[in-house]
């Protein structure tokens, strides 16, 4: 076993021991901000800043190995960097969130988390001599995996977009979010980014894509709970047979 994936088992059993953590305690940013946190800057600066490192990691390494790069890897490559340039350079100016601002603890914790899993991403498959033949195109790993990640990325952009028009009209605060998946869960945009990333690991089948699979996981799930909770606390018309992430189930 290469120290790679070492590394990226490592990282795995970090992101289940912390799990439970996460549970208990919800990122002060956004609905859950708290004044305990310390500095902060604005929110849209600070999503730009800790998104934007997945983005420059990961292609700086990709392009920069000496491995081959096949069209599947390409494939892989266009995937996650129009991901990224979506969630850094795009997503954080779309949202109408002027005057709210996120602690420069979380900024900080992020870009250490982007590091590490764009970099093992990235190394992998620049640098780790791993080559994808042409023939992968036609594995039933890819093919599942293209369509899952689609899909997932779908719901996640359908999603942000119903979210960021809630605020479309100037409205400031929080409403009910309704239509679509929204009817059956409380945050199909982190559904939607935990099937895309699931997607990835599929079609890519190595241990630092799977690791980043069980991140986006472990961090999400958590969230989603807390959200949800915090729905329901505000709101006392929230609908009773929503669920937080999976329809009917959580």
């Amino acid at each position: 076993m290469t120290v790679l994936n070492m590394v990226a088992i490592a990282w795995t059993l970090l992101a289940l021991a912390l799990f439970p953590i996460q549970l208990r305690v919800a990122a002060p940013y956004g609905r859950h901000t708290r004044t305990d946190w310390g500095p902060s800057i604005a929110n849209r600066l600070g999503w730009c800043l800790m998104e934007s490192v997945s983005l420059v990691v990961f292609v700086s390494l990709f392009l920069s190995g000496p491995g081959e790069k096949t069209v599947p890897m390409w494939i892989f490559f266009a995937l996650w960097t129009a991901h990224y340039v979506n969630r850094g350079l795009i997503f954080p100016w779309r949202t109408h969130t002027e005057g709210k601002t996120i602690p420069l603890a979380i900024v900080g914790s992020a870009v250490g988390f982007n590091l590490v899993n764009a970099g093992l991403n990235g190394l992998f498959l620049g640098w780790s001599g791993a080559v994808y033949p042409a023939a992968w195109l036609m594995d039933p790993r890819f093919i599942v995996g293209l369509v899952v990640f689609v899909g997932g990325a779908a719901i996640n952009l359908w999603s942000d977009n119903r979210l960021i028009g809630l605020r479309a009209d100037g409205r400031q605060g929080y409403t009910i979010p309704r239509g679509g998946l929204f009817e059956w869960v409380s945050c199909p945009n982190h559904m939607g980014e935990i099937i895309q990333w699931s997607g990835f690991a599929l079609m890519c089948w190595n241990l630092p894509a799977l690791s980043f699979a069980i991140w986006t996981a472990a961090n999400l799930i958590p969230r989603t709970l807390a959200h949800h909770a915090w729905y329901q606390r505000t709101f006392p018309d929230y609908p009773p047979g929503r669920r937080a992430v999976i329809p009917a189930l959580l």
